[in-house]
């Protein structure tokens, strides 16, 4: 999933008030901020492989040390524990820890079985929602506006770029989304990674602009 993840990160804001949402966008989307990271490094595998879903061009060859359930679960713990002690809320740390795990339970929904257990496993996991581009733009895009209701509902901007960076960041992810799904694959694995790190990192500093300047619409906060 893509969008998907970003609607889990906007929909945590509802339980973690206090959080910036780019906190919780970051963490939603942790295993693919890792992922081309431990690709450079050597530790993981991907290749150029358009056809094998109906929705994306690659193919998941080797990722447990990102993307394995365990790890998931290392990751999350690991992430909640360092914001908690940064931020001493304990809201905000449980809702980090949610919205990593989340990442897994998506990709488990969307990718075909490809998706280790833990390090060394031999099994794997997925329901192959990816095996259908229709299936697949229905539900994420429901996520989105689910996930962007609850953000909305939750903060109001409160001058011009709390309310024109957070519409133009809509557009943006939405613009990508289909933009992707429509173009060629990328022409080496280089691109990919290089690409999907630096849009992730800007889109997580995006993120923190905006929600700095939006403030919550009830000031009990969690």
């Amino acid at each position: 999933m893509f969008i998907g993840h970003f609607a889990a990160g906007f929909a945590g804001k509802k339980f973690a008030r206090r959080s910036n949402v780019a906190v919780l966008l970051a963490a939603a989307s942790f295993l693919d901020l890792l992922w081309p990271v431990f690709l450079m490094l050597g530790w993981e595998q991907v290749r150029m492989n358009p056809g094998v879903t109906s929705f994306k061009k690659f193919d998941f060859t080797y990722y447990p040390w990102s993307h394995s359930l365990l790890m998931a679960v290392v990751w999350a713990t690991a992430f909640a524990l360092v914001y908690y002690l940064i931020s001493r809320y304990r809201a905000g740390a449980i809702t980090v820890w949610i919205c990593v795990i989340s990442h897994w339970v998506l990709d488990w929904v969307s990718h075909r079985p490809d998706l280790p257990l833990y390090p060394g496993d031999g099994g794997h996991a997925g329901l192959g929602l990816w095996n259908s581009v229709a299936a697949t733009m229905v539900v994420e895009l429901l996520m989105f506006a689910v996930g962007l209701s609850l953000y909305v509902k939750t903060t109001r901007a409160r001058d011009g770029v709390g309310r024109y960076a957070f519409l133009a960041y809509i557009i943006f992810l939405l613009m990508a989304y289909v933009g992707d799904r429509f173009s060629g694959p990328p022409p080496t694995v280089a691109n990919l990674v290089w690409a999907s790190l630096v849009a992730e990192l800007i889109l997580i500093a995006w993120a923190w602009w905006f929600d700095h300047h939006r403030e919550l619409r009830a000031q009990i906060e969690a």
